[in-house]
């Protein structure tokens, strides 16, 4: 898997969220909240993008967790 991407676009109003390579992006789709989905070409979603995302003040952080641990 590759490395998770999040982008902040403050003009855009936007944060973008890539699970896998972007340039694998063959489809997307807005959802009803609008947020949209990239998915590839056999419909994997590799990537989320939140609409009119504004964080909460000027000093907010992005916080990562990671739980549990994978193939054990």
């Amino acid at each position: 898997m590759a490395a998770i991407t999040l982008i902040h676009d403050t003009a855009g109003q936007t944060l973008t969220i890539w699970l896998d390579d972007p340039s694998l992006e063959a489809i997307c789709a807005e959802t009803s909240d609008e947020v949209i989905h990239m998915k590839d070409a056999s419909g994997r979603v590799i990537g989320v993008e939140i609409l009119h995302y504004r964080p909460d003040g000027p000093d907010s952080r992005v916080r990562i967790e990671t739980v549990g641990r994978s193939g054990s």
